[in-house]
Order: C-alpha cells, then structure tokens, then sequence
C-alpha cells in the first residue's frame, strides 16, 4: 500500500505542476494580452486546484499513516527537528504544500469574485504563480538532503 500510494504521490506531482504552468502561463498571457477571460482560463484554474486536493490527501495518507519517515519522526518529534531529512519530511515538506494550496484555493475564489478581465488575469498570475513557487520549493528534488527520485515505480 505504502509503495502503490508514494508512486502515485510521485506521478501526480507532474500532473499538479503540468497544470500549473498552464494556469500560470494562461494568466500571464491573458494579462500581457489584455484579453477577455475565457473558459479555458477558468478550466486551467480549476484543473489546477483539483490535482492539488488529489495531491494533498495522498499526502496525507502517507503523512498520517504510511511514511516510515514521518512515523520515525512523530516517535521523537524533538529529535527529528535536529535531523535535516526527518525535519524536511515532519514540517517543511507538508507546510510549504499545504501554504501550496491555500494561495490556489484562495486565488481561485478572489478570481470568481472580480468581473474585471484585466484583474483576473492579474490575480490568478500571482496567486497560481506563488503556489507553484511554494511547490518547486519543497518538493524534494535530486540533489537536497530529502532527496526523492524524479520518477518512482511501485
């Protein structure tokens, strides 16, 4: 279970990073462009925060019942703070993902709120763009002390 759920995490974090960039870069253009908000922005934002709910209870599952890193952690939370791998995957791995998600959720629902093309473009630029930063930040990339393959099989 514990393989099957991390291959997925792991998969899924393309799809959440695919999407985005295509958020973003919708946004970005659409602002640049000074064009109407159109459908398929709306979509990209909504595909967005959706592979990030998916992302986040995988997360979870592996957070709060299968990770032997989080579970070795929990047994001695003040040790795992002195440990760099432990602490990346005790506090700062979920932290700047579920930072991640607020700034998505949060930018989808001010976007629904303006009428204004120009400031919804704007706004899902920073806020899509700030959610995307906070991910590449902590996902544990080849090379940082948590390191995770870039691809994983079960």
């Amino acid at each position: 279970m514990y393989l099957l759920t991390l291959a997925l995490h792991s998969l899924l974090r393309w799809i959440v990073l695919a999407a985005g960039f295509v958020a973003l870069g919708r946004a970005v253009a659409g602002a640049r462009g000074r064009r109407e908000w159109a459908p398929g922005d709306e979509k990209a934002g909504r595909w967005f925060v959706a592979a990030l709910d998916a992302q986040l209870l995988l997360g979870l599952l592996l957070y709060l019942r299968l990770s032997p890193m989080t579970t070795s952690a929990f047994q001695d939370f003040g040790g795992a703070m002195g440990n760099a791998v432990l602490r990346f995957w005790a506090v700062e791995h979920i932290a700047g993902m579920v930072i991640a998600l607020v700034l998505a959720h949060v930018g989808r629902v001010r976007i629904r709120r303006l009428t204004d093309a120009a400031r919804r473009h704007r706004t899902a630029a920073i806020f899509f763009g700030l959610a995307l930063v906070a991910i590449l930040v902590t996902i544990p990339w080849p090379g940082v002390p948590a390191a995770r393959p870039l691809f994983r099989l079960p």
